[in-house]
């Protein structure tokens, strides 16, 4: 983990104090700094604000924050890496994903298909929806061609791949699931999740514009029921009793007809 990383977490304790409200020891207010332009970055992008904007949402001089970062970049590396590392959902000492990996270790040991993939899906969507700015973070770095969206990609996409993937390949190796490229289904079932998720954020909070009305814990267990019924070889997938449950438009989840 950098060394901003560690600057930020170390000072997460303090109060956030309000903008202008007067002298604040250096911790304090390079942390009051993060979490502004966090919040301007997350709604504008790295391009779309500059330090006058956030020396402003602050209520200090452009001076204080060149400060505390010598650069924009410097500040937005800050940023990057703080999410990357240290998220709602990172685990003490590690990255957000080994909190998933945490979360389905048992699943995956005791071969609960159903277990790992709804406890994936459940942790990424709790997560999105307790951080939303990590998902606009995460999509601005990359829109604008920007360095530090390698270090998402590396970080957490990579690692979701690989981790995830080679959990597939051993059922597969079982005769569980279907012969297909692990990584399709992998994108496959990330892409359900983190859609619902992007519709949860950018419109099903307006409810003229809302499709589902569907809870994050009954969006995991219908996307992990539909996955399994696609690459299941034959068998029924092991862990738990089958959901046999269908979503309509109401988002009202009744039992499917025999």
């Amino acid at each position: 983990m950098t060394r901003q990383a560690d600057i930020v977490r170390s000072n997460e304790s303090a109060p956030a104090a309000q903008a202008g409200s007067g002298r604040m020891a250096g911790g304090e207010r390079r942390q009051q700094i993060v979490q502004i332009a966090m919040r301007l970055f997350s709604e504008r992008g790295f391009r779309g604000t500059t330090t006058k904007e956030i020396a402003q949402a602050a209520g200090v001089s452009e001076a204080i924050i060149f400060r505390h970062f010598a650069t924009k970049e410097e500040l937005y590396t800050a940023i990057i890496d703080y999410k990357a590392c240290v998220g709602s959902l990172a685990a003490p000492g590690g990255p957000a994903i080994e909190a998933i990996q945490c979360s389905v270790a048992e699943a995956m040991k005791e071969r609960d298909d159903r277990a790992v993939f709804e406890g994936i899906a459940l942790e990424m969507m709790r997560h999105h929806e307790q951080d939303p700015q990590f998902l606009r973070l995460l999509l601005y770095s990359a829109l604008e061609g920007h360095q530090l969206a390698q270090m998402f990609w590396d970080r957490n996409v990579r690692v979701m791949y690989e981790f995830l993937g080679n959990y597939v390949r051993q059922r597969q190796r079982d005769g569980v699931f279907r012969d297909v490229d692990p990584l399709v289904i992998v994108r496959a079932f990330s892409a359900s999740v983190i859609h619902h998720s992007l519709n949860n954020i950018l419109w099903d909070k307006d409810p003229a514009r809302r499709i589902l009305n569907l809870s994050n814990e009954d969006a995991a267990r219908e996307f992990t029921d539909i996955l399994l019924r696609g690459i299941n070889a034959g068998a029924p997938p092991r862990g738990g009793r089958e959901t046999a449950r269908r979503t309509e438009r109401t988002g009202k989840v009744k039992p499917r007809a025999r």
